[in-house]
């Protein structure tokens, strides 16, 4: 078998630099269900890179497949990368140090292939950082067999023209068989021997896969992109289709990530493609035809996903969940499963009308989750426009039983800028935000509504991909007056950066021409686009007019009959559906669902390999039943469970920690008591919150289980559900209640990296008759402590180790790094990157050094 000998992991390269960053644990890569392997025991090493960071990586549901079914072969490890946070930027360019994988610390440079997502266009200059801090030249072209093959995929490479000069390879369409099928070819072109010329020839005979460099590129007079095939049997790229999801496989054991993702729960994708047909949303063109998962694999998969994860709420995924099949079937089984454990459902897309009252009766067994609803547009003639096929009446509807069922809070999205749209269309929009707004107070308590606008953006493979995007000037002044009018008690008002659209729109719709803009970009330190604090526009209008591009020259509208840069892109929808669409959005023609009446003829199906796989609801509504929890309070008994928490588990914040906990309990199927309401959460109760970076031999918390549960059982199964640093080795009848406000003493040892202790500001310290500190606690007030109050003991062992008890059985409290920046004036990095480590004091004696 051959082996790749120059692969070098190094686990620990962070050490020195986690303390020193924001949300440290995200940069672990021991998150439960987390797989490493050795990456010289392999023969493939492929890096799964998402250009954001950990928190939205860790919510996309295609690196999770990925991962599952490449790290399923015995010969490959796949392994994440996410863009590091711009303190993890800075530390590493400042250290010369490259950026690394998360299972095994390998270097980025030393992969085999690096397979990038690309999921939105501002996240595009997050792909050039990730390439310079891994010493890989930017484009294909300046590569080499020392460098590893970069290839890209995701909704965004439906148009890959302005990121082609960057990848050797773009996967159009699904990835599920197309990933298995570029690996097999690679481990068959490595046992082989041959070039890469070789091997991006064969991977180009694949459905799916686009290779940039196999065409040439010239430009019309009028300066837009035309590509020239280098190859006769080469022309064009066919999107790869899994034709059915229940023919491939899905992750059971995702990993749980750390931290707070911005999706932090089990996610199900139930269904993919959509055909609603709205004529602004390219997802519901390029995904589809619709493809339902099976209620029974559904169910398989929840029961064991949930198992394996430990999580609390699961979001049942598709592009419009409400229109699945056998959707109240399948809810009310679900529920039937999750309600005795306190797990919560959410559906997170939904279509008007879809929502029904027995739909929402069931999802409120548990906890009422919300709801977001997409107009879209505030008039019935726009709506047609777009093909939104839904109705004023049946919006009002309900958004009124959503709040008589008893929900507080509803969100809405619009856009502005549409194609055709008039000043009455926005007014549109005031006057439907005010009715809906008059529906709160139909239930109990304060209700109130959401209303999030962004500007339109047209996208390739849509009917609007003709159409012009409205000016910045314009969209600012649309927002503004929208803003105004809608500064109505119970209303809350949010907007999406309009210059951010802008930027959107540019790449959505560009060529390889924007490549220069991209470096130019990177150069003048654009990073995490996506993100309002980060964004920086007059970076971008610099770059631009450094690159010479002309902005109009994408933005603009164009004619049907004028060449795409996505002409060679088949997305499987006939470039004549979209001119029919095209035509009919200008005359307010909607088209019905194809799910519910005749075929629209889009061109996608043919009936035979590739049709829609839906499941009809009435052979789904018995629901079986599940013994639900009892929840006497006489059931339970309150413990006191010990536990350590050391090593990398010190970058767990205090309630990353207690979600950690949880999960595992979840996991190890040890029931816990639950609090009681309308938001049911478990009687988890610490102590006191142990600060990001200390370690401690002992600290404690309180939970209540029922009699049944041993205590061995309790320790070695939860045991086997932390991750690394984490261990419960003590457990012992007692409750927070019943030890009362009790502080203690504590011992600290610690240790510096940088940076001594002067053993003269220790004898200083002593000398003094009082050593004051002063804090401002959150409320803004000034707060006084004396330290020689507190310092019960003090010992220099070296110019780098000093240990100290601190007694808090007055009941002031102060942080361990407080009491060492003052005695011995260190500088914040030093007192950061120091080890600080906690146990119960083991005597009290006098001060000394």
């Amino acid at each position: 078998m051959f082996l790749n000998q120059k692969r070098k992991m190094d686990t620990k390269y962070l050490d020195d630099i986690l303390p020193l960053v924001r949300q440290p644990s995200h940069y672990l890569g021991s998150e439960i269900n987390a797989i490493k392997k050795d990456p010289k025991q392999v023969r493939l090493h492929f890096a799964l890179v998402f250009p954001e960071l950990y928190e939205i990586g860790m919510s996309y549901q295609g690196t999770q497949i990925l991962y599952h079914i490449l790290n399923s072969k015995e010969e490959i490890a796949a392994e994440r990368v996410f863009a590091p946070g711009v303190d993890l930027e800075a530390e590493l360019r400042g250290s010369g140090r490259c950026l690394r994988s998360l299972e095994s610390g390998t270097a980025l440079s030393d992969f085999d292939i690096l397979g990038f997502s690309l999921l939105y266009e501002l996240t595009f200059t997050n792909i050039l950082t990730i390439l310079s801090l891994s010493d890989i030249p930017f484009f294909s072209k300046d590569r080499d067999d020392s460098h590893p093959l970069i290839i890209a995929g995701g909704p965004c490479a439906f148009n890959p023209e302005p990121l082609a000069d960057f990848f050797d390879v773009v996967v159009i369409g699904d990835g599920e068989e197309v990933v298995e099928l570029l690996v097999d070819k690679w481990l068959e072109w490595k046992n082989g021997g041959g070039d890469r010329q070789t091997l991006l020839e064969e991977w180009s005979q694949m459905q799916g896969v686009y290779v940039p460099s196999f065409f040439e590129v010239g430009h019309d007079s009028r300066g837009g992109q035309v590509l020239t095939p280098r190859f006769s049997n080469y022309t064009s790229i066919c999107k790869a289709v899994v034709p059915d999801l229940n023919d491939v496989s899905y992750p059971d054991r995702p990993l749980v990530p750390f931290g707070k993702p911005i999706h932090d729960r089990l996610s199900l994708e139930i269904c993919r493609g959509c055909s609603g047909g709205c004529r602004f949303c390219q997802a519901g063109m390029i995904y589809r035809p619709v493809r339902e998962r099976s209620p029974e694999g559904i169910l398989s998969l929840a029961k064991r996903a949930l198992i394996n994860t430990g999580y609390e709420d699961v979001s049942l995924l598709s592009l419009s969940t409400g229109d699945y099949g056998a959707l109240q079937g399948l809810i009310t089984r679900l529920m039937n499963r999750c309600e005795p454990e306190k797990i919560a459902l959410s559906l997170p897309s939904l279509r008007v009308g879809s929502l029904t009252p027995p739909l929402m009766t069931q999802i409120k067994r548990v906890r009422k989750t919300g709801f977001t609803i997409a107009p879209e547009a505030g008039s019935q003639r726009l709506r047609d426009v777009i093909n939104k096929n839904i109705t004023e009446e049946a919006l009002l509807k309900t958004v009124e039983d959503t709040f008589a069922l008893g929900w507080q809070r509803i969100k809405l999205y619009f856009m502005i800028g549409l194609p055709t749209e008039t000043d009455h269309d926005l007014t549109a929009i005031v006057k439907l935000v005010r009715q809906l707004k008059k529906l709160c107070g139909t239930g109990k308590g304060r209700q109130d509504i959401t209303v999030s606008v962004s500007t339109f953006v047209p996208k390739s493979h849509t009917p609007f991909q003709w159409c012009s995007q409205v000016p910045l000037e314009e969209s600012q002044e649309k927002i503004f007056i929208l803003k105004n009018e809608l500064k109505v008690r119970g209303i809350r008002f949010k907007w999406q950066n309009p210059k951010m659209s802008l930027l959107e729109g540019l790449w959505a719709r560009g060529d390889r021409s924007l490549s220069r803009l991209l470096v130019a970009a990177h150069e003048m330190s654009c990073r995490f686009d996506a993100w309002s604090d980060h964004f920086n526009f007059a970076r971008w209008q610099a770059a631009i007019g450094a690159s010479g591009v002309d902005i109009d020259l994408y933005t603009r509208s164009r004619a049907v009959s004028e060449p795409l840069p996505w002409d060679h892109i088949a997305s499987g929808v006939s470039s004549n559906f979209l001119k029919i669409e095209w035509e009919k959005a200008l005359s307010a023609n909607p088209t019905p669902d194809c799910r519910h009446g005749e075929c629209s003829d889009c061109g996608v199906c043919d009936f035979d390999r590739l049709k829609p796989v839906i499941f009809k609801d009435e052979s789904y509504n018995k629901a079986s039943s599940y013994p639900k929890r009892v929840s006497d309070k006489t059931m339970y008994r309150s413990l006191r469970v010990s536990y350590a928490k050391e090593g990398p588990a010190r970058y767990f914040g205090h309630l990353e920690l207690a979600k950690i906990l949880e999960r595992a309990f979840r996991r190890a199927q040890i029931p816990l008591r639950f609090s009681s309401g309308f938001h049911p959460v478990p009687k988890i109760s610490f102590k006191a919150a142990l600060p990001v970076g200390v370690e401690s031999k002992e600290e404690h918390f309180f939970v209540e289980v029922p009699p049944h549960i041993k205590i061995v059982t309790l320790e070695e199964g939860i045991n086997t559900q932390l991750p690394e640093g984490l261990r419960i080795y003590g457990c012992k009848p007692g409750s927070k209640k019943s030890e009362g406000d009790r502080c203690y003493a504590y011992d600290y040892a610690v240790t510096l990296r940088t940076g001594h202790f002067s053993r003269k500001k220790i004898e200083r310290f002593l000398d003094c008759q009082e050593s004051v500190i002063t804090k401002t606690t959150k409320k803004g007030l000034i707060k006084t402590i004396d330290l020689k109050q507190l310092i019960t003991k003090l010992q220099l062992v070296s110019p780098k180790i000093f240990e100290m008890t601190l007694d808090f059985s007055s009941g002031r409290q102060v942080r361990p790094t407080e009491v060492i920046k003052h005695l011995f004036e260190l500088s914040e990095r030093d007192v950061k990157l120091a080890r600080i480590v906690k146990r119960p004091a083991s005597e009290q004696n006098p001060s000394q050094s």
